[in-house]
């Protein structure tokens, strides 16, 4: 045997869960002003901290040494300063902080950890810069500009709505503001910084959503992305002029990360393609002086990117470098760069290349299962690399639930499947990604048709999936936990076991204690209290814990402003009262989900050895 063979066979299969919980990640790309560097945020310590990756040094430098995490990063245009987004044990209150590229003294400029506080865009003589706030009344957030020269704060806008801070006009004078209606209907102003005057530049009837938006380079017009009168988001633009839109991309497939390079020369966004990313580059034509519209053309012969999904795109300072977090089952979450010159692509960061060994990554299989009436419900299926089945499985249900599960990387799942166990992960109705039409099919009250379609996946396990019937767990998080504890109350003969984190139980309970600048967004997704808290009460797991059948673990953060932990309160109360077998596990420094390395090895820990006991899955040997 040589030394590399005695090596491998001290390496433990399968592997533990505190393996793949370390494997790290870098996202977020934000590039310095000369272009030399790239800030970016990664896991590398165990939690998202801030690190610089320059020319010409081969490793990154850690910037920031935070207690909690950092949420985002963005650096100045002209000079060398960043801005850092960050919160306390998840309490989503994030704070404005200032440093520079060598992040030793860091300024907190906000110093209200009561409220949220999120940047917006930088001007473009970088002396300053525009945030979203609710700390006038914890409700509405107003939009404020941080003046770098004076260091003072100065509202822009306030109003008694959820306003988003946008990009500034390249003349500097005004700003772009969002709307939110709900999670799904916006409208876009332009808002003048001196007198506050308003512009509407979306109006509209409808339900539809302007999100992404950034100007072209002279200002005359605002490229968005939008899902006006159209069943999929599509990259369009509006001419400032007299405010017609004209549609850049067709309607097929949400396109996401749109981003201009500072000439105007590049237009480049993704492509959600059944889950999976694709991406895209347009070039402006030459113009005639007679026709000064753009007109683009897609940049032919770009390598194709690995089979995952792009959460970011920034373009770099020299324009023709585009950087990109890529999310894939192979490879984990990483920053790649896309050289437009030489059309060559090179992953940039390696965080996640450590941890658990590649090999052991697993990629899934797109399936279609049928519903309970016919509607054909797409998911992702992983089996086991080392075994023939009958398989124990999990069925993974996302949050949102305008979200969606996608052809990315879950340590969660890439372990579980490393333990024996196969692994679905459906997109029920009401998920984003499938067009306006599939992502209303849960509302208000059709919500349990989403749950119903959980049930059917049973079916879809058995018939075609190799799964033993009587394995099979339920495991969500967020609204992904309601719809755990939904499954195992309304359809409790088919599970095994039922995994609920950060969920809720009690609708009306939720809706009532969500944080107040949240709650209106949700009523469009959920209903009211006033108008629908009689269904909330007929469909709500608290109110049929009785009927449940499956050993229980539930897991929650105790600053959790979007579920209250009293919704995890609640159904562990009612059980332990039936004297029903559950775990509860209760994290006082986090919020809504578990961020911390140690607690997400203690939390998922518990987890897998609460389905090895339930579940009685087949190692792989």
């Amino acid at each position: 045997m040589t030394h590399s063979d005695a090596i491998q066979a001290t390496i433990p299969s399968p592997i533990p869960i505190e393996r793949y919980m370390e494997v790290r990640s870098s996202s977020g790309p934000s590039f310095s002003h000369d272009g030399k560097t790239m800030y970016f945020l990664s896991t590398i310590t165990g939690m998202n901290q801030v690190w610089a990756l320059s020319e010409g040094r081969p490793w990154p430098v850690q910037l920031t040494f935070f207690s909690d995490r950092v949420m985002a990063v963005s650096a100045c245009p002209t000079g060398d300063v960043l801005i850092i987004n960050g919160d306390n044990g998840g309490s989503e209150n994030a704070q404005l902080y200032l440093t520079d590229s060598t992040g030793v003294s860091v300024q907190d400029l906000t110093g209200d950890p009561a409220h949220i506080h999120n940047f917006g865009s930088w001007s473009p003589d970088g002396r300053s810069f525009s945030y979203t706030s609710n700390r006038r009344d914890g409700r509405a957030f107003d939009v404020y500009l941080y003046n770098m020269d004076t260091n003072t704060h100065r509202p822009v806008h306030q109003s008694d709505h959820t306003n988003r801070s946008g990009r500034f006009h390249p003349s500097g004078k005004s700003i772009l503001v969002s709307r939110h209606y709900s999670n799904l209907n916006n409208d876009l102003f332009l808002v003048d910084i001196e007198t506050g005057e308003m512009r509407l530049l979306t109006p509209h009837e409808s339900e539809a959503s302007f999100t992404r938006a950034q100007f072209s380079q002279d200002g005359a017009y605002l490229y968005v992305l939008s899902d006006l009168d159209s069943e999929f988001t599509r990259v369009a633009r509006i001419s400032l002029d007299n405010l017609s839109l004209t549609w850049i991309t067709d309607d097929k497939w949400d396109a996401e990360n749109l981003v201009l390079s500072s000439d105007g020369r590049y237009l480049a966004f993704s492509k959600n393609e059944d889950g999976t990313s694709k991406l895209y580059v347009l070039e402006v034509l030459e113009q005639d002086a007679a026709h000064d519209v753009p007109e683009w053309s897609a940049v032919a012969g770009l390598p194709a990117l690995p089979a995952g999904v792009v959460a970011e795109v920034r373009f770099a300072r020299d324009k023709s470098r585009l950087a990109l977090t890529l999310s894939t089952p192979s490879a984990g979450i990483d920053i790649w760069t896309l050289n437009l010159s030489d059309k060559a692509l090179s992953r940039t960061t390696f965080a996640a290349a450590s941890g658990v060994p590649q090999t052991a990554f697993a990629a899934p299989e797109l399936i279609h299962y049928p519903s309970f009436d016919g509607l054909s419900i797409p998911a992702y299926y992983y089996r086991p690399q080392h075994s023939d089945g009958p398989y124990s499985v999990v069925v993974y249900v996302h949050g949102g639930p305008e979200s969606q599960s996608r052809n990315g990387f879950n340590p969660v799942v890439q372990y579980f499947v490393n333990q024996g166990y196969a692994v679905l992960v459906p997109n029920v109705r009401g998920s984003s990604g499938y067009g306006r039409t599939y992502v209303h099919l849960d509302d208000v009250r059709k919500r349990m048709d989403s749950v119903h379609d959980l049930a059917s996946s049973v079916d879809w396990l058995v018939q075609e999936g190799n799964a033993r019937k009587d394995a099979i767990a339920v495991m969500g998080g967020s609204y992904g936990g309601f719809m755990v504890l939904a499954a195992v109350t309304h359809y409790p003969d088919l599970w095994a076991a039922g995994v609920d984190i950060v969920g809720i139980a009690n609708l009306r309970t939720f809706m009532e204690n969500t944080s107040p600048y949240r709650r209106h967004l949700r009523e469009c997704e959920y209903g009211t209290v006033e108008q629908d808290g009689a269904f909330f009460d007929e469909i709500s797991p608290i109110h049929h814990v009785d009927k449940i059948q499956a050993p229980m673990i539930v897991i929650h953060g105790a600053n959790d402003p979007r579920v209250p932990v009293g919704e995890a309160e609640q159904i562990v109360g009612a059980l332990e009262s039936r004297q029903h077998p559950v775990q509860y596990l209760r994290f006082e420094d986090e919020g809504h989900g578990v961020v911390k390395l140690t607690n997400r090895i203690r939390a998922y820990g518990q987890i897998a050895r609460f389905l090895e006991q339930h579940l009685s899955t087949l190692k792989n040997q």
